[in-house]
């Protein structure tokens, strides 16, 4: 007679039932109410709040601004990233712990400070004496972008860089290749699936930010508006409601098709450094 072995913690099902449980209570319940509010939102209505004028310019202004920080960010994540992992210097763990600032910081007060910084009134501090304005511009809404998404890329790609392994490096130096052969054929693809994975998170966290652009930003009508920006105007608004939730459902639907592409792009890029493995 064969004995089956219990484990001492929680088995599959009761660990699943508490997971799908979870889920459903602060996810998919509160998504799903922006669908049950819009049902009744005809087709025709649907179309023409999407297309109003300062709606698709807050949408552009959004997806623009954020696909750019997230770029920047993972170009400049990369070498931070790079800096803290791979090498040992005085004060590293004082600019290890720096990178944690923008998540430990409320979006408000990350967003007070980019203001008083960059306002072009006599008490910032840089703004002044810039050749271009920030304050109130998309330079300002992606600078603040840039911030709060820094801390995603360089907390996913360090992991990624202590795991090469060093041997590796030292295989491509010994047959003749270049530092810049090394890292583009040896560590940028092993590194690669966490740097999109970096990229995804701060894309998607600048699609939803409101705080720290609205101090910097000032979130103009058709200038520096972003959708979470129209979200909350149309909410102030009588019987704003539908309206509100039908931009929202739409940035959802675009934000959902968006970072499947790029989790789709990571998948390949995850395959494709597995077959040179």
């Amino acid at each position: 007679m064969r004995l089956v072995q219990r484990s001492a913690l929680p088995g599959f099902n009761i660990t699943m039932g508490f997971t799908v449980a979870y889920l459903s209570l602060i996810v998919l319940i509160p998504l799903s109410g922006l669908f049950i509010v819009t049902s009744d939102v005809s087709f025709a209505e649907f179309y023409k709040t999407l297309t109003s004028e300062l709606v698709k310019r807050a949408f552009v202004v959004t997806f623009r601004d954020s696909f750019i920080a997230a770029v920047i960010n993972a170009f400049f994540g990369l070498i931070v990233a790079w800096t803290l992992a791979r090498y040992q210097f005085w004060g590293r763990r004082i600019l290890d712990a720096m990178v944690d600032v923008p998540f430990a910081l409320p979006t408000a007060v990350s967003g007070l400070a980019l203001a008083q910084i960059y306002s072009d009134a006599k008490v910032g501090w840089i703004g002044p004496y810039l050749p271009f304005k920030v304050f109130g511009t998309e330079i300002g809404v992606t600078i603040a972008l840039i911030f709060i998404g820094t801390p995603f890329v360089i907390r996913t790609l360090q992991p990624a860089l202590k795991e090469v392994e060093r041997e590796l490096e030292e295989v491509s130096a010994s047959l003749g290749a270049t530092r810049w052969q090394t890292f583009w054929r040896v560590i940028f693809p092993a590194i690669l699936p966490a740097l999109i994975a970096g990229f995804t998170m701060a894309f998607a966290r600048a699609l939803g930010e409101y705080g720290s652009v609205l101090f910097i930003g000032r979130m103009i009508e058709g200038k520096t508006e972003l959708v979470s920006g129209v979200i909350m105007r149309k909410l102030n608004e009588e019987n704003g409601v539908v309206a509100a939730s039908t931009v929202a459902l739409a940035m959802l639907l675009v934000s959902f098709a968006l970072l499947l592409l790029i989790n789709g792009a990571q998948a390949w890029a995850q395959r494709r450094s597995g077959k040179q493995d």
